[in-house]
């Protein structure tokens, strides 16, 4: 008889840790790989456990096949004082783009907007950490993301993948912490289908076609030899949204658009726009609007009274609340599969060992 839970709950400090050990190991500096590990498990604690610490593997495949590389920083391509075009030098996402929207903050505190193109950044993941690094200083943002890796993601109308996830992405300052509209233009991420893929479940109907077009729940339908293809969010809607973002972050940004020829894998551009809101409104009325405006929304009859309205951003802290105290889940599939990467850079550690079964 199997008696092996379905899943572990582990605390982040220990998976953080274990983490930048596994990168340190791999040949990042020990700046760098603290800082993939921070960021790759504050997003499980966020719960958006596909932009995890699940990602730990197709890195250091990223890193052994060279699409990703160590100890890289932005490079200044062009520089016309509000507007950056900058190479990330498929550095490693979670530096790169901190590093390039430490430097829209400058340029937007200095001239009150920045124009900011990244190209050429390995995965830069959970794209709401970068509008909360520019909320963080008082800032407004707007992101645009494309991705250069194989298509997952049917134009509206078509059954064959030609898009990838494209991620939309927008952030407002606010106290105690900022709203931040951040979500992939496919009905759900690709990573979303990679975790109901190891926990044995079935993702929600309507995101997901086979390879013929017809619909299914199956996410091991998108990672067959001849796979299907995953669906645009709100049908055309979010199929035109991820056109722009593909012509805005890929072509604006300096980098490519997807086409029909060869493409190195999960390589991120991103055009952002950073402004300073005050210098628009007042900082005082910014403070009156926002607060009436959740009033209002939040005063609407609930459809389930057990089920709070929300605004965006709020989901994440009461995840992250819930995951500090409880520990974040991670299926046994894939803590297995971190094992397994662990072992092949020298960590032999187990953070799982301490682990409370689900």
């Amino acid at each position: 008889m199997n008696s092996r839970p379905a899943a572990f709950h582990s605390k982040p400090e220990i998976l953080a840790t274990w983490t930048a050990r596994v990168f340190a190991a791999a040949g990042c500096g020990k700046d760098e790989a603290e800082t993939i590990g921070r960021s790759l498990i504050q997003s499980n604690l966020y719960g958006h456990d596909s932009h995890g610490i699940g990602l730990v593997p197709m890195y250091l495949e990223s890193l052994r096949n060279g699409n990703a590389r160590a100890g890289q920083s932005v490079r200044i391509v062009t520089d016309h004082g509000a507007m950056l075009s900058l190479d990330g030098q498929r550095g490693f996402g979670q530096v790169i783009a901190r590093q390039a929207m430490a430097l829209a903050v400058e340029r937007a505190t200095k001239f009150g907007c920045a124009v900011v193109g990244l190209h050429n950044a390995h995965h830069i993941a959970r794209i709401g950490e970068w509008a909360e690094q520019c909320a963080h200083s008082g800032l407004t943002s707007v992101h645009f993301v494309n991705v250069l890796s194989p298509p997952m993601v049917a134009p509206w109308g078509g059954i064959e993948a030609r898009l990838v996830t494209n991620p939309f992405c927008v952030g407002v300052p606010h106290d105690p912490h900022p709203y931040v509209l951040d979500y992939a233009t496919s009905a759900i991420a690709v990573g979303k289908a990679k975790v109901a893929l190891a926990r044995g479940e079935q993702v929600v109907p309507g995101a997901l076609i086979d390879a013929n077009g017809n619909p299914t729940t199956d996410p091991q339908t998108l990672f067959e030899e001849v796979h299907g293809a995953l669906l645009p969010f709100a049908q055309h809607k979010g199929y035109a949204l991820a056109v722009m973002c593909e012509l805005l972050g890929g072509m604006l940004s300096g980098g490519s658009v997807l086409s029909d020829g060869a493409r190195p894998n999960t390589i991120n551009n991103m055009l952002s726009l950073v402004f300073a809101g005050d210098r628009l409104c007042d900082p005082a009325r910014q403070r009156e609007q926002v607060s009436a405006l959740e009033r209002w929304v939040k005063s609407s009859r609930r459809r389930d009274p057990a089920q709070p309205i929300l605004f965006p951003g709020e989901p994440e802290r009461q995840s992250e609340t819930k995951r500090r105290r409880e520990g974040i889940p991670i299926a046994v599939a894939t803590a297995d599969a971190l094992l397994a990467e662990g072992a092949r850079v020298g960590i032999a550690d187990n953070p799982f060992a301490d682990a409370r079964a689900a």
